[in-house]
């Protein structure tokens, strides 16, 4: 009966009674992801596209693995006194409050619908020379591809969380069992946004089988944009708010950022193919006018002008929960039957 590998990088099965030395082709090292490149800390290989890091080849051979790694343990606090030790493991930092807008504050706040301006763009001279040098390599590559159009062995399947490759047409006939997701990575937990089967072991996510079934796909389409996550981050001083997208080689004429006095909404085109968009409910209020948009290399960087100046607490705005005014009739209700 065959059992299922838990070598990083594998997640094939085998049969544990024939299990030779050099079967399984692994990773012994951990997953590294960094400024949005993707790889292992035991090779040097690193990419932006989660696909391509799936596909990996592994840098070590050896015998397959059946013993599942055990999952991380959480710290027990049995009483009062150890759970002062456990408080002393977490960082140490300066905690302070910020008041959220005051009810006369919020209704001088001006209105999510109004118009949106289209925020300056400054292109940077390294994204300039990154954009330059990319598309002198995508028409190398185009030649390369109109002389051999044929798929070579061993490459890997483009569908997320497919494990198989090319190994000659017969390939192209085998059902793909794949995720047509993205992997989220969210509190410790990984899971794919197609399925939701959520885990704290990465390997263990790595071997989820896929939840649909079609296909193999040997190479990208590249007339489809591919929606993908951005990291994303912000900070603030005195007077902007900074948010740094981390898309690599943006293309500036395809992306822009909109936003009004308490909106913005972002769409951005990076690496050819990848499409990134985020609508934000700003907490605060900014000047459109004194706005800009930094376009980099490695990122962008959204510098939105404070309208006061004053600390945000946040970078968006909380939905507002009706729950508390749904159960208040429900309260009521149950008042009047007690009268009766």
């Amino acid at each position: 009966m065959s059992v299922l590998c838990y070598n990083k990088g594998c997640g094939q099965r085998f049969d544990p009674e024939n299990n030779p030395d050099d079967v399984c082709v692994y990773h012994p090292g951990v997953p590294v992801f960094h400024d949005a490149l993707k790889g292992w800390s035991c090779c040097k290989r690193r990419t932006t596209d989660f696909s391509d890091f799936l596909s990996i080849v592994g840098c070590t051979k050896g015998p397959h693995n059946q013993e599942k790694p055990p999952e991380p343990v959480k710290p027990e606090v049995k009483s009062s006194g150890e759970k002062k030790d456990v408080d002393d493991q977490k960082p140490k930092f300066n905690e302070y409050i910020i008041s959220a807008p005051k009810p006369q504050e919020a209704i001088r706040r001006p209105s999510p619908d109004e118009a949106t301006v289209r925020l300056q763009q400054k292109v940077s001279d390294s994204l300039k020379q990154a954009l330059a040098k990319l598309k002198l390599t995508e028409n190398s590559e185009e030649t390369k591809d109109d002389d051999c159009d044929e798929v070579k062995i061993g490459t890997a399947c483009k569908n997320g969380g497919c494990t198989k490759s090319f190994d000659g047409p017969s390939s192209n006939s085998d059902v793909c069992s794949y995720h047509p997701g993205v992997p989220i990575f969210h509190e410790g937990m990984k899971y794919w946004s197609c399925c939701k089967r959520k885990t704290s072991d990465f390997n263990t996510f790595l071997s989820q089988e896929g939840c649909i079934k079609g296909t193999h796909m040997w190479r990208k389409k590249d007339t489809d944009k591919k929606v993908a996550p951005c990291r994303f981050d912000w900070h603030q001083t005195g007077s902007q708010v900074i948010i740094s997208i981390y898309a690599k080689n943006a293309i500036p004429e395809l992306s822009y950022v909109d936003a009004n006095s308490t909106t913005l909404n972002v769409h951005v085109v990076f690496e050819g193919e990848k499409e990134f968009e985020q609508q934000i409910s700003l907490w605060g209020v900014i000047d459109v006018s004194k706005s800009l948009v930094n376009m980099m290399a490695a990122k962008i960087e959204v510098a939105m002008k404070k309208s006061e100046a004053m600390s945000w607490a946040r970078l968006d705005l909380p939905a507002p929960t009706p729950a508390a005014k749904e159960q208040e009739p429900e309260e009521e209700a149950e008042d009047e039957d007690s009268e009766d």
